[in-house]
């Protein structure tokens, strides 16, 4: 039998590998960066580093400026001309003529009322978007989230199997060398420890991965002692009115089809271009005997046009239309079969959690029954670590359980509509 066989088993790569990648690692990233202690403070974080959060204010004013053009008296800004008129190139006999006036856009009729209307959407629609933003944002973070704490819960628990390997394998060297166990069982105890030593190097790749995803999203790390309660439970109530107009992605589709019908209604008056009042004063003479003499100019320019000049804005401004309130049909149904889904499988979650939970107060149970017979030689080492690995599995399987439930819950609050909450 080799000598090395005999002595410990010395952490080889796989440990060393689970070393680098330890929580103390994993939970602020380069060291400097503060963690992120709760589901809210990752998204608050990831939300300030999205465009829509910096471009809110821009938009707002664009939208303010737009209600002002459209709440003007002119259609456009009025122009100013001015002329002048000389014989000093040819004649020279003295005749001058200086004219300045002002050109005033004019509306079409009908075309204010529509422009105010199309305007006073596209400032709702500021709002809907910034509030469909967040909650697409909501959605990367909680899944990045719930990733997150997988991965610890398995890293956790990858420890505790490691640490407990490490015990089984003490106990049988030293029964191997008092005689009570052949090297057989020796062989078997140090498999099951390098096997614990590999899993815990994959959890904490795992994990190291998860946070990295968080803190491409929120730009930090989330901090080792972040708390995994679920988020509240949506109010039945609540819920049943978030499925209408005050759901964010469906205000954002609602509006989307305002500004579109809109639209329509604006090209549906704009058959041709805006008229023009014209105000203008002229001040003129003849020749260099002749007195200087004032007159005004009122008039009007009315272009003309042709209706298929717009037609194809028209016809655009009214397919955009159609597409927005199909979109909003089919994401409402979507919706819906989404709420139907998630609350099935919030309920299932809750059922698995109950199992989980059983399975593991049993299996820890049948664990410390198992361990006390080993150490009295009652056991043999293969039964000992079959009953090891089965409590491993079941305190696995409780801990996926009790974060699948608290992600089933974030998944019921997320198809509703609703941001993560300040816990």
């Amino acid at each position: 039998m080799p000598k090395a066989l005999t002595k410990p088993c010395l952490p080889g790569g796989w440990l060393m590998l689970a070393l680098a990648l330890s929580p103390a690692m994993a939970q602020t990233g380069d060291g400097n960066d503060p963690g992120a202690r709760s589901l809210s403070q990752v998204f608050a974080a990831a939300w300030e580093r999205q465009p829509e959060a910096k471009s809110l204010e821009l938009r707002r004013e664009v939208a303010e400026a737009q209600q002002q053009t459209a709440d003007s008296w002119t259609a456009e800004r009025p122009s100013l001309e001015l002329s002048s008129k000389t014989d000093q190139l040819n004649a020279d006999e003295g005749s001058r003529e200086y004219v300045a006036g002002v050109a005033i856009p004019l509306w079409l009729p009908g075309e204010r009322s529509r422009s105010s209307a199309l305007a006073q959407a596209e400032s709702r629609a500021v709002i809907s978007r910034f509030n469909a933003a967040q909650l697409r944002t909501a959605a990367a973070v909680r899944e990045a989230w719930w990733n997150w704490q997988r991965a610890r819960g398995e890293h956790q628990l990858a420890r505790e199997q490691l640490a407990n390997a490490e015990q089984i394998a003490g106990d049988v060297r030293r029964r191997v060398k008092a005689g009570d166990l052949a090297r057989a069982d020796q062989h078997q105890a140090e498999a099951a420890l390098a096997g614990a030593e590999a899993t815990l190097a994959e959890a904490g790749g795992a994990l190291l991965a998860s946070g990295r995803q968080l803190r491409t999203l929120a730009g930090l790390m989330p901090d080792e002692s972040a708390v995994d309660t679920p988020e509240a439970m949506p109010d039945p109530a609540r819920a049943a009115t978030m499925t209408g107009s005050a759901h964010p992605g469906l205000a954002e589709l609602l509006d989307r089809a305002e500004i579109a019908r809109r639209s329509a209604d604006l090209a549906s008056v704009q058959t041709w271009s805006n008229p023009e009042l014209l105000l203008a004063t002229t001040r003129e003479r003849g020749p260099f005997d002749n007195s200087w003499d004032r007159t005004m100019t009122f008039g009007v320019r009315i272009p003309f046009g042709l209706q298929s000049r717009n037609r194809a804005r028209s016809s655009l401004a009214r397919a955009e239309a159609l597409e927005a309130e199909e979109q909003l049909r089919l994401e409402s149904e979507r919706l819906l079969a989404e709420i139907d889904a998630a609350d099935a499988q919030l309920q299932a979650a809750r059922s698995r959690l109950a199992a989980a939970e059983r399975r593991a107060r049993l299996a820890g149970e049948t664990r410390g029954f198992f361990e006390k017979s080993f150490r009295m030689g009652e056991t043999d080492l293969p039964t000992r670590l079959r009953i090891e690995l089965e409590a491993v599995e079941a305190d696995k399987q409780a801990s996926r359980a009790r974060i699948d439930l608290a992600a089933a819950i974030s998944t019921l609050r997320q198809v509703l509509g609703l941001l993560p909450e300040q816990q």
